[in-house]
């Protein structure tokens, strides 16, 4: 029970958040926590194979944008069912990363986190190409995603209440993944993979599982951003992006699953905050990180973990 009691406190502070009297304020306040939770959900996917795995992707990214223009191109044709434009999106996702885990698995360190970039990059340009959806300018949508002609993909309650359980899922598979034989092989790889292959373990084989896990996760995330946005933009893809997400992980304590969660609400706070008082919060943002990564050892939940 030890280890559920700051994703519990996290679920409670989610649900309670259409509870609250904010008046006015209650769509906004609504959106920017479905927004947290869109993030958090890739931040999630992110750390099953940069904590649990040790791989430091720098294009994770990608998979977000695949599932963002499989909104797009579904839109494109006239069909807004649930249905289809996740199969699309998981499509688009797994063969991504299939790809490139075939490609940058062979490599180690810096090569594997260049190898990331480059594929993530080729799909940002890609898109940014297509003069159907917009080329750079990007494509707003026409029609919201629908589950089954429900429009629970629209602004305030359903879509918050929708983002809130591809959250909780994406972590509940993450975490129930990472107790499986499957999972502990991949633990396994990052601690000593000497070890590991000499039990039988197949780096290969067990590492590009977790990409494709986890880039199907962020495929989810995209779908939603997308949604969320009413536009879809190549920018979703940008290696800044794929940052960003990183950013989460190390701020939340990389390892630990429920800490890509609170980095993620952190970052998207922090942004959203300091964006009201100056345009320039970039130049306050980055030594705040640098503060926090520093000061933090375990990242934010090992100091929940700390203070337990």
């Amino acid at each position: 029970m030890k280890g559920w009691r700051l994703p519990l406190a996290m679920l409670l502070v989610f649900a309670a958040v259409p509870l609250l009297p904010l008046g006015r304020d209650s769509g906004y306040v609504m959106l920017l926590g479905a927004r947290i939770m869109v993030f958090a959900t890739a931040a999630v996917s992110l750390d099953l194979i940069l904590g649990a795995g040790g791989l430091v992707s720098f294009g994770h990214a990608a998979p977000l944008l695949l599932g963002a223009y499989a909104v797009a191109a579904l839109d494109k044709a006239g069909v807004d069912g649930a249905l289809p434009v996740l199969a699309l999106a998981l499509a688009l996702a797994g063969i991504y990363a299939l790809l490139t885990g075939a490609v940058a698995l062979r490599t180690r360190g810096v090569n594997f986190i260049m190898i990331t970039l480059a594929f993530a990059q080729m799909v940002y340009f890609a898109t940014g190409s297509i003069p159907d959806y917009g080329g750079t300018d990007g494509y707003p949508l026409g029609e919201r995603t629908r589950l089954f002609g429900l429009k629970v993909l629209h602004d305030g309650l359903p879509f918050y209440l929708s983002a809130l359980v591809v959250l909780v899922a994406s972590y509940l598979v993450c975490r129930a993944l990472l107790a499986t034989p499957f999972g502990r092989s991949l633990v396994a790889l990052r601690q000593n993979e000497q070890r590991a292959r000499a039990m039988g373990i197949d780096p290969l084989r067990v590492r590009l599982g977790a990409m494709v896990v986890a880039s199907l996760i962020a495929s989810l995330a995209g779908v939603l951003l997308a949604n969320e946005s009413d536009f879809i933009s190549p920018a979703y893809g940008a290696w800044q992006r794929s940052a960003e997400l990183m950013v989460m992980v190390l701020l939340g304590g990389a390892g630990s699953l429920s800490g890509a969660v609170l980095g993620a609400g952190v970052v998207v706070l922090l942004e959203e905050g300091l964006g009201r008082f100056t345009q320039h919060w970039p130049l306050i943002f980055g030594p705040v990180l640098v503060l926090a990564a520093l000061g933090l050892r375990g990242g934010l939940a090992g100091m929940w973990a700390r203070r337990g």
